[in-house]
């Protein structure tokens, strides 16, 4: 990966590259900000990426994940990525984890002392509140993705700490959560300001093989863009913390 990392190294210098070679970055949720967070970290020379989702591509994805095409419908997020990544970045090891995030296996990423980082890109409330919870208290670095969906303006796309954002309505329900168990806001997130675009009205979220049932949940509107804004942020986030650390 030496000459694929030149360009890399002029920004970050030797000390850099070595810093991000022997980081393990974990991502929670493949889907168009977890696909491009993923991607974008592994072509910076990440040494360790572990990919988490339960979930398979669907026709719904063609429009904003990276790993979604016509030949890759069906096929699980995370074989599908890690095929591409190793594929881009052949040093970076690649885990896979086929799974649901439950309260059990947040409690277990959260206290894995081989991760350096941890990128939130769970889509449902109440297990996306249980890693946040968890990584807080253990100390666990994790930075978490807000509501990409319902948005058109790549310009309010911001980072900010938890309890500093405005105009997102799913950041509004996690914060809810959190105080609820009396869990920490002070962590970054990255979200929009934009006011969202109405969404289709709330639908059940069945229970499948892989995962149980959650909350009704309304469908977003979403572009091609937007999601992969919010992982590029995250990566970039990530990279900068683990350079100056």
């Amino acid at each position: 990966m030496a000459g694929s990392c030149a360009r890399t190294e002029i920004l970050v210098g030797k000390l850099g590259l070595s810093q991000l070679a022997e980081s393990h970055v974990l991502i929670a949720g493949l889907g168009g900000v977890g696909g491009a967070c993923a991607e974008s970290l592994c072509r910076a020379g990440i040494g360790e990426l572990t990919l988490v989702d339960f979930d398979t591509i669907a026709k719904t994805d063609l429009n904003r994940q990276l790993i979604a095409l016509h030949s890759t419908l069906g096929q699980s997020k995370v074989e599908v990525l890690s095929k591409r990544l190793r594929d881009i970045n052949p040093d970076t090891v690649i885990n896979e984890e086929n799974i649901f995030i439950d309260r059990q296996k947040a409690e277990e990423i959260a206290k894995d002392n081989d991760l350096s980082f941890i990128a939130d890109c769970i889509d449902a409330i109440a297990y996306k509140t249980v890693l946040i919870d968890a990584c807080n208290r253990s100390g666990m670095p994790i930075i978490s993705s807000m509501g990409a969906g319902g948005r058109l303006d790549p310009a309010k796309v911001i980072i900010s700490r938890m309890d500093k954002t405005e105009n997102c309505a799913l950041a509004r329900e996690i914060r809810k959560q959190l105080r609820s168990i009396k869990g920490s806001l002070i962590f970054p997130v990255v979200h929009s300001t934009e006011n969202q675009i109405k969404a289709l009205p709330h639908e059940a979220v069945n229970e499948t093989e892989f995962a149980p049932a959650g909350r009704p949940r309304a469908v977003n509107g979403a572009i091609s863009y937007m999601p992969n804004i919010f992982g590029l942020m995250m990566a970039g986030y990530i990279i900068q913390t683990i350079l100056k650390s």
